[in-house]
């Protein structure tokens, strides 16, 4: 092994940001390599919290890891930017160049070599070519998007405020970050009822919100149980669930179903589906699945090419296809902080990834919440409303940053934001 190999890492999600994280410790602390991380933003979120951020109910300014920060302590470098296309027979990468926020050129476009580089872009929702979509929907992949979400439904809410109007969402995708938004939104604006008594002297406006499954329930991949039990308690909130209700179209009023039926929505978001990012096509000739994933072995190289790997929701087990989930992102990047460096070192190949299905968790807001563990048996519900479950929701988030900052500063962090937590308000208001 070379005195400074060259590890990229492109995408700083759950998966990316860890296995850098860990790398760093490891190869980078003792000279071995260079880790760089590459990514369009600055800084990190965990994805499972992206609807509270859209929602409001939580204040991301206190969630966000910032890559700089992780880089310096961790022993890895950071460079943002995104990687637009892959030169295979070269080794390099070309990142395309970066803007600020007004338009001006930051960075011209820039060439990065490689010995290895693990691709870690993450998903999103994939409208599946319905007309009006992109025009007239908005998605929260990532955290700009959630923001801008965020921003739209607060300057909605003030205009139902000021015109005494009520304020309708449709949500198209039944999945986790459908079912979970449209109980974050609604809880969003019980939070707001006290206050807008005395900001504006009136209850809040009436939020109407549709959430529409093409499928025949909602939460398909937990068991039967759950769908019901979630279903009932959306309903039970004042949230209208719409199974087999699939979307023809949609345009600025709201959405056109293949029966014909308009469902009107002043927002409109897209949750639906999963496709990785459009960039793949452009990554060197890699063979990608229908849905524009990497396809890889079961040791999560490409098929094509052994010196690139590909993680998380990018990626695609031909032989053994798994959930686009952040566990499964974070056991293949455990996976590959254990193994690249002996693959690395003496050319030891990389062993097979076995996934340890270990249940998931949805949580509905402050309403409700179950987990489904593995053999059947589902936790939740009942007299405490799953608050096992929604607890269960905090920990795992509380995991991921203990995971990146160690025991003390992550410990720090949780004490800091339940200070933060006593003196912010409870939902972002401006």
């Amino acid at each position: 092994m070379s005195s400074k190999s060259e590890i990229l890492i492109v995408g700083g999600g759950v998966a990316g940001l860890a296995l850098a994280t860990r790398l760093g410790k490891t190869l980078g602390r003792h000279g071995k390599a260079r880790i760089t991380l590459i990514d369009k933003s600055f800084s990190h979120v965990w994805k499972p919290m992206l609807h509270c951020f859209a929602a409001g109910t939580v204040q991301n300014e206190n969630d966000r890891i910032s890559f700089m920060a992780q880089a310096s302590s961790h022993n890895f470098e950071f460079w943002p930017g995104e990687v637009v296309s892959i030169d295979r027979d070269k080794r390099e990468v070309v990142l395309s160049p970066l803007h600020a926020s007004d338009g001006s050129k930051v960075l011209d476009s820039r060439t990065m070599t490689y010995d290895a580089i693990v691709l870690s872009i993450g998903s999103r929702a994939n409208d599946f070519g319905t007309p009006g979509v992109l025009e007239n929907c908005l998605f929260i992949d990532n955290l700009v998007e959630a923001n801008a979400f965020n921003e739209k439904f607060r300057m909605e809410i003030l205009k139902s405020f000021a015109d005494n109007s009520e304020l309708d969402i449709a949500i198209v995708g039944g999945g986790a970050t459908g079912t979970q938004l449209a109980a974050e939104l609604h809880k969003s604006l019980e939070i707001v009822d006290p206050v807008s008594l005395h900001a504006f002297g009136k209850a809040p406006p009436k939020l109407s919100i549709t959430l529409l499954q093409s499928g025949a329930r909602i939460l398909p991949a937990f068991p039967e149980s759950v769908s019901m039990a979630a279903q009932q308690e959306l309903e039970r909130i004042g949230v209208n669930v719409r199974t087999s209700a699939r979307v023809a179209a949609a345009d600025a009023t709201g959405f056109t179903l293949k029966d014909g039926t308009h469902v009107p929505a002043t927002l409109r978001v897209w949750a639906a589906g999963v496709k990785a990012p459009a960039v793949t096509k452009t990554y060197g000739g890699l063979s990608l699945s229908r849905s524009g994933q990497i396809n890889v072995k079961p040791n999560l190289c490409s098929i094509d090419d052994d010196r690139i790997f590909a993680m998380g929701d990018c990626s695609y087990i031909v032989d053994d296809p798994l959930p686009a989930t952040a566990q499964v992102a974070r056991q293949q990047a455990h996976h590959l902080a254990q193994h690249l460096p002996a693959w690395l070192e003496s050319g030891k190949e990389v062993p097979s990834c076995i996934f340890h299905n270990k249940g998931a968790i949805v949580a509905l807001g402050n309403y409700n919440g179950w987990a489904a563990l593995p053999g059947g048996r589902v936790m939740g519900g009942g007299m405490l409303h799953g608050l096992s479950a929604r607890m269960g929701h905090i920990m795992l988030y509380r995991q991921h940053q203990i995971e990146l900052f160690g025991w003390v500063r992550g410990l720090a962090s949780i004490f800091a934001d339940m200070v933060e937590t006593v003196i912010r308000p409870s939902v972002r208001l401006d």
